[in-house]
């Protein structure tokens, strides 16, 4: 039987870079990844570009974790965006900076990502084993034993578990991980979707499907609570609405649907125009353009495919001549601009979310090492441990981050 000093399980963000650190640290590293090439999930991060990082002060990328982000503070810190620019830099890729500190490679190309690590993997020595899905895992004295499906078992001194969530699973993220680490004693917070796309009631969306909202706000209700996003994009989908203001909310609404049925969901469409000046702009257009259809004058406002059905949804026939268009039609125009309404009744399952909320639980894990509270030489890293954030670059940093930490601490130990 072989044996290393260390096993990383899983070839995602979080492996990857524990593999690559720990081997830097002159230790003998096998990493296990189950499917044919690694880096799966990174592919598709980023509509393929891969928003690798971004370029906020770390106290930022703590608070974007919410209760679970302090715990993360020793890895941000170990391993920060900074150091991870350098990294693809000093390997010869260019990092770019786009709107809202979005970080993503100079290629565009998500692959340009993966093929440095690759490439790193190999300058380390590090053996990896493809194909392989590890069936049990037990622990005698101080020396693991992993049981690998298809392959000849194998031991190591420790232990990183980086197998990701239970999104995507055609990336290889089954969360397999999940129930090997409550195998060996862990708690797993209940798994929930992140970064989801929402389900509406109203069956209008579908005619919708693909047409995109730029500079618009969403308020979501509930009661009384109210969770108002920034100005950004949405998307209608033949379920409902995805985009960046979607997802990033997600799983604050996710939270209230466990408790109530429905949430409301309004669309500012002019997130920069009070009522009053709207109205101005519409008389303005009125006069300027003189007797037409008032669907052409609604062009400069909205998307051709939105205008006949936003204008059935304000109550207002599209084929009204704008010298027909009455003070209580443009009172009701000027009230669906600023808030069309949709039900939001649930979201898609976690396999198709972007990120898994829940997880190993924190509880368990030492922050300043990654290491187990629960089984000495066992270490996370990755989207296996509780907590996410919005979209942003805010998720990838964790999973390099947490795998520095943890290839760091594991060759240290």
């Amino acid at each position: 039987m072989k044996s290393y000093d260390i096993a990383v399980i899983g070839g995602g963000a979080a492996g990857t870079m524990a593999a690559i650190r720990a081997a830097g640290r002159e230790k003998r590293v096998i990493l296990i990844e189950r499917n044919d090439s690694i880096g799966r999930k990174i592919l598709i991060t980023g509509k393929g570009r891969c928003n690798i990082t971004n370029t906020a002060p770390i106290d930022m990328f703590i608070e974007r974790f919410g209760k679970e982000g302090q715990f993360l503070r020793s890895a941000f810190y170990a391993f920060s965006n900074e150091d991870l620019v350098e990294f693809f830099r000093s390997n010869g890729l260019e990092m770019k900076f786009e709107r809202q500190g979005r970080v993503f490679p100079a290629t565009d190309k998500a692959s340009s990502v993966v093929e440095v690590l690759e490439r790193s993997l190999k300058d380390n020595n590090v053996e990896i084993v493809y194909n392989a899905r590890l069936a049990g895992i037990k622990k005698e004295g101080h020396i693991f034993t992993l049981e690998l499906e298809g392959n000849p078992s194998i031991e190591a001194s420790r232990v990183i578990i980086a197998t990701g969530g239970a999104s995507y699973k055609a990336t290889g993220s089954t969360g397999d991980g999940f129930n090997i680490a409550e195998r060996l004693g862990h708690k797993i917070a209940p798994l929930k979707p992140g970064l989801v796309p929402l389900v509406t009631k109203e069956a209008w969306v579908k005619s919708l499907q693909g047409i995109g909202l730029e500079n618009i706000r969403i308020t979501f209700e509930c009661g009384k609570k109210k969770i108002r996003s920034g100005v950004g994009e949405l998307m209608f989908t033949h379920f409902g609405v995805s985009g960046p203001l979607v997802l990033d909310l997600s799983g604050d609404i996710m939270m209230l649907l466990e408790k109530h049925k429905e949430v409301k969901l309004f669309i500012d469409m002019k997130p920069g125009m009070r009522e009053e000046q709207l109205e101005s702009s519409i008389l303005h257009k009125f006069k300027m353009k003189g007797e037409s259809q008032l669907k052409n004058i609604m062009k400069d406002m909205l998307p051709n495919k939105l205008i006949d059905l936003f204008l059935k949804l304000a109550g207002v026939s599209p084929g009204k001549e704008t010298n027909q268009v009455t003070q209580d039609d443009r009172r009701a125009i000027i009230r669906m601009l600023k808030a069309v309404p949709l039900t939001v009744t649930g979201s898609l399952p976690i396999e198709e979310a972007m990120v898994t909320g829940g997880g190993v639980s924190i509880k368990e894990i030492d922050p300043r090492t990654m290491e187990s509270k629960v089984v000495p030489g066992l270490y996370f890293a990755g989207e296996v441990i509780e907590g996410f954030a919005s979209s942003g670059g805010y998720n990838l940093q964790q999973a390099f981050s947490t795998g520095y930490l943890a290839g760091e601490s594991a060759a240290s130990g």
